[in-house]
């Protein structure tokens, strides 16, 4: 882990009024002089901007055209840009920290080079971080006027999957959690340790982070339209091994919390979450045998989509909402068998409470699925946690 403090060692005084933008870069040799002439445009007003680009040795020599549009810089003072070259791509949040380890404003906006992120928006973010007394700005794009752009329906889900995850799984209460594009006061970071593991270090900030302000303001995320993407199978896994981590830094907190009230309602947050990700396994594994595989009846295919979420379902349950690692045999299939159980008398009890409401009460269809939803899965995670995995309810 690594501490700002021994960052803090090697920095030159804080520039007064002064900002820092921290651009990290892998093979971005398409956008990165583009991005370079358009945060100079947008930046003009500051007094002192630098703006900090590092570079994971790309094959594609980004870090030299940095060094030469450096170089041609040099003489202007006011928007200085500097290059630091790191001898092997070590990850996203680790390039970050060394940015922030050579920063001299007093704010830092940390945003891509593809122009995902829209240089215009940094003066709103910078105005809001000093005129509304919060110590954190995130560029969201789930707030009201917030969007995102040129996204195939898989890279949403991923994304909002990966939100929920965050929200729920490490209690972050704003909307876009997983924005790689935000500004904050140096302050807000001195004590913390990273790990400085995945791409998302917004989120290592926001659970380490003590009792600080954030806000959110919208912008339109427009995906790139040059270079290559970095999302594969290794960011998703650095992404799960980050949230397992800031989860164990979390458990260690809510240890010492002694209010029931905050144990029972984080409980309940990931009993949730967990049925969530079981939509998504009911969704993909059904699929997977009723058209990729196989050409399985259809109704085969989604009974082994529920069978493979429920079993899902209930390992996650078990071993991350009610932290029980005892898996021996007769026990296990013991709780497997009451979760079972209970999940069938949840679909039993919404099944019958949206018939009442249709029929009886003549309410509509939308309105009586919700109050049965939620009524089953209330009841379904109350008798788990009681007789599943012997809990008290209020605990």
């Amino acid at each position: 882990m690594t501490s700002l403090n021994s960052y803090q060692k090697e920095t030159v005084s804080i520039l007064p009024q002064s900002l820092t933008v921290i651009v990290p870069t892998y093979n971005e040799s398409q956008n990165i002089t583009k991005i370079l002439d358009s945060l100079r445009q947008h930046l003009s007003s500051f007094l002192e901007t630098e703006i900090i680009v590092i570079d994971d040795n790309s094959p594609d020599g980004t870090g030299k055209i940095v060094e030469e549009y450096a170089k041609k810089d040099k003489n202007t003072n006011k928007h200085s840009v500097k290059v630091i070259h790191r001898k092997t791509r070590r990850g996203l949040s680790s390039a970050i920290l060394t940015g922030i380890r050579s920063a001299k404003g007093e704010s830092v906006v940390v945003m891509d080079s593809d122009f995902s992120h829209p240089p215009q928006t940094i003066p709103k973010m910078v105005e809001e971080l000093h005129n509304s007394g919060c110590d954190i700005v995130v560029a969201s794009r789930y707030i009201e006027g917030g969007s995102v752009s040129g996204w195939p329906f898989k890279r949403r889900l991923l994304s909002k999957g990966a939100t929920k995850i965050a929200q729920h799984g490490l209690g972050i209460k704003i909307k876009d959690p997983m924005s790689g594009f935000f500004a904050f006061k140096r302050h807000v970071i001195k004590n913390i340790n990273f790990d400085a593991i995945g791409y998302k270090i917004l989120l290592e900030i926001l659970v380490k982070a003590k009792g600080v302000k954030v806000k959110e303001i919208p912008y339109v995320f427009i995906d790139r339209r040059s270079g290559a993407s970095k999302l594969d199978v290794s960011v998703g896994w650095d992404y799960l091994r980050a949230v397992w981590r800031l989860y164990r830094y979390g458990k260690l907190e809510r240890e010492r919390e002694k209010r029931t009230s905050v144990r029972f309602f984080s409980k309940a947050g990931r009993f949730y979450t967990v049925g969530a990700s079981g939509l998504l396994m009911n969704y993909m594994v059904s699929f997977l045998f009723g058209v990729v595989l196989s050409d399985l009846w259809y109704l085969y295919a989604t009974m082994i989509g529920i069978v493979f979420s429920m079993t899902s379902n209930f390992i996650l349950n078990k071993v991350w909402t009610f932290e029980d690692r005892n898996f021996d045999p007769r026990k296990t299939l013991k709780q497997y068998g009451l979760f079972l159980g209970f999940s069938g008398i949840g679909a039993l009890v919404q099944l019958l409470m949206v018939y009442y409401f249709i029929e009886s009460d003549h309410i509509n269809y939308s309105i009586s699925l919700l109050l049965a939803v939620a009524a089953a899965s209330i009841g379904n995670f109350v008798l788990n946690k009681k007789w599943t995995f012997k809990e008290r309810v209020w605990s």
